[in-house]
């Protein structure tokens, strides 16, 4: 792509910046995450000074197309889901919703000993042997997010269900258990070692922490369920009416 802008037009040298800047990032390989070019380097093919070059690149930072990392560069930013809190189900509901297709790139049941903070959700001794379900999912490109499952006993699930298929509407078509209420913490946090190399990320980069406690209509436990979200990928909204 030719990058040249017109110093005889009526139009301010930022918007033409801009608007050339707009026609860049939708290029096959900065759309792959390449760096754009410096803005020093900017500055001296299009004949403007850097200032004029980081007003376009601001405008297109705060409309979420580039984010910048201080001493590294500027690249697209990659698109991310948005799923709603208002409205919750499994994994595969929210992403149905938004028309996203993801992979299963990890899918495993074991029998785990639960003890602290999971058995006195579930009311149960530590050391209780119940049913964990990992599930390490995301686009045709990469993993985003990595979930861990705990299901009550009383459920009655088994390990060799089928765990590609949408978890609640396994409970409540096959063990006749369905989930009204999901009390739900969301937090931020860096990656540690394990979680990075699960997301495919550097140890440290930022992600999103969701976890899940999952009750019947009788209010009694379900599913314990923590999930580790890529931030670059992944983003909550809410709407909130006064």
């Amino acid at each position: 792509m030719e990058l040249k802008i017109d110093h005889k037009s009526p139009l301010p040298l930022h918007a033409q910046v801009e608007q050339l800047l707009r026609q860049l990032i939708t290029q096959p390989e900065y759309q792959a995450g390449n760096f754009l070019p410096k803005e020093v380097d900017l500055a001296k093919m299009l004949g403007v000074s850097r200032n004029t070059i980081r007003q376009a690149t601001n405008k297109l930072e705060y409309e979420g197309l580039l984010i910048r990392k201080k001493g590294v560069g500027t690249k697209v930013t990659q698109q991310t889901v948005t799923t709603q809190l208002a409205n919750w189900g499994s994994f595969t509901q929210e992403m149905n919703e938004q028309g996203v297709n993801f992979i299963n790139y990890e899918i495993k049941a074991s029998l785990e000993n639960v003890n602290g903070k999971i058995a006195t959700f579930m009311g149960v001794p530590d050391g209780t042997e119940v049913i964990k379900i990992v599930r390490l999912r995301g686009d045709e490109d990469i993993p985003f997010v990595y979930f861990e499952s705990y299901i009550h006993p009383r459920v009655g699930l088994t390990i060799d269900e089928d765990f590609s298929q949408p978890l609640y509407d396994l409970l409540e078509k096959k063990y006749a258990t369905i989930v009204t209420l999901s009390k739900e913490h969301i937090s931020a946090r860096s990656a540690s070692r394990i979680t990075a190399k699960r997301l495919q990320i550097d140890q440290g980069e930022p992600i999103l922490k969701r976890e899940r406690f999952v009750y019947d209509p009788g209010n009694r436990p379900v599913e314990y369920n923590i999930g580790f979200y890529r931030a670059d990928k992944f983003t909550y909204s809410i709407d909130i009416t006064r």
